[in-house]
Formats: structure tokens, C-alpha cells, sequence
């Protein structure tokens, strides 16, 4: 029997590290490959399709992408339109989905075409237009809106070759991670990375190949578009 393999992309960060660790210790996963920077960089191609020829032999059964940008290098989430900067919003998108678009471009083939097959990329509640009551946030929420968008027409076509394969959007609520920690209010809930990762991979686990194209919370529920 082929090993079955787990990718998780954004294996340095809080909940990347945190899923890493925990699909380590799940029963039917022989191998689990946790690729970040500067081994696979999203803003570069080649690197991406350079991380996919270097997996281990074996069937890929599980992708999650857990990269995302917020606030960086002097860069904030933006309170109003006046706060707006074309460079900033280009990091935005391309971090958050052209980086995600790519890793599907080259991670979808290689899932098997026969059997349960999971991509999942993790968004933010905040990228629901539905949900969006607040404002602010232009940069972060639009290219959320745009990943689930990208999941979304990728899981239309993932399903015309792969029938059993699940492609989603996954919210992982709000975690003690260095994206969150400038935003998050003292009286606020907070889940642990490890929370986090236990959360979301139930959710995955439950899900069926009729809820591919969806977005899910942490606790399983369906968020908004």
C-alpha cells in the first residue's frame, strides 16, 4: 500500500506548526510534510512547483494551506478609504490569493483521483461579504473574498475528475497566533494553535464530498459568502 501523505503549507506559523504537530499523531497518516518559507514561497512559482516535485513518494491525501497576511512591516489593517495604498493592497492579494491560487494549481494533480481527498485553505470570517458589517479591513477582507472565490471555482472543477475529493474554505476562529495578537481585546475568547488545529481537522474529518466548495468555522458550521 502507497504511503498516505499530509502537506501543510505555513508550517512556521502558530496554526500551521500546531496542525503539523497534530497530524503527526493521526492514525492513517504515514508521512507528514510541513513546507513554509523559504522553502516554498507564495509570491514565487517555481518554488511552489519545485516544493510539489520534492514530495515524498506516496498518496497526497490532505493539503491545507494555513498562510494568511494581516499586518507586517509597518503594514496595518486599513480603518478607512483614505488609508488605502496600491502596494499594500498588491501584498494583500498576493499573499492571500494569488499565492492560494497557485498552490492549487500545482497541489490539486497530485491528489488521487479515486477515494477522499482533502485541499482545504484557511480564510477569515472577516472575508465573508454576508457577514460584513463592521468595515475597515479593505485590503485583508477583499483577498479573503477572493480566496474563497478561488476555492470555490477550483472545487467546481476538482469534482468534474476527482468525485470524492473536498475542496474548502475552513475559518479557524480567533487564535493566539502573531497574526491576531495587535486586534485581539482583553475580554476576548482566544483559542491555543493547538485548539485550533484539533478544531479545524475534526471539522475536515466530518466533511463530505457535497461540501466541497463550502466555507466552515472552527466549529463546523457554514459562514456566509
Amino acid at each position: 500500500m502507497p504511503a498516505i501523505v499530509a502537506v501543510v503549507i505555513g508550517a512556521g506559523g502558530g496554526i500551521g506548526a500546531a496542525l503539523q504537530a497534530e497530524l503527526q499523531n493521526t492514525a492513517g497518516i504515514d508521512v507528514v510534510v510541513g513546507l513554509s518559507r523559504p522553502e516554498l514561497d507564495l509570491c514565487d512559482e517555481a518554488s511552489i512547483a519545485q516544493a510539489v516535485a520534492r514530495l515524498p513518494p506516496g498518496e497526497v491525501r490532505l493539503v491545507i494551506n494555513a498562510t494568511g497576511l494581516l499586518h507586517g512591516s509597518g503594514q496595518r489593517p486599513e480603518k478607512a478609504l483614505r488609508d488605502l495604498e496600491p502596494a499594500q493592497l498588491a501584498r494583500l492579494f498576493a499573499v492571500n490569493a494569488i499565492g492560494p491560487a497557485l498552490l492549487m494549481k500545482h497541489f490539486l494533480p497530485r491528489l488521487p483521483r479515486q477515494g477522499r481527498a482533502v485541499f482545504a485553505g484557511l480564510s477569515a470570517r472577516v472575508g465573508s461579504i454576508g457577514d460584513n458589517r463592521l468595515g475597515g479591513w479593505y485590503g485583508y477582507r477583499a483577498s479573503k473574498a477572493a480566496l474563497n472565490q478561488l476555492l470555490r471555482t477550483a472545487a467546481v472543477e476538482l469534482a468534474r475528475t476527482h468525485p470524492e475529493a473536498i475542496c474548502v474554505a475552513l475559518h479557524p476562529g480567533t487564535v493566539a497566533t502573531r497574526l491576531s495578537a495587535p486586534f485581539v481585546r482583553l475580554d476576548q475568547p482566544l483559542l491555543t494553535p493547538p485548539q485550533a488545529a484539533q478544531h479545524l481537522l475534526a471539522v475536515l474529518d466530518r466533511l463530505q464530498p457535497a461540501d466541497s466548495g463550502g466555507f466552515f468555522d472552527w466549529r463546523g458550521a457554514a459562514v456566509p459568502w
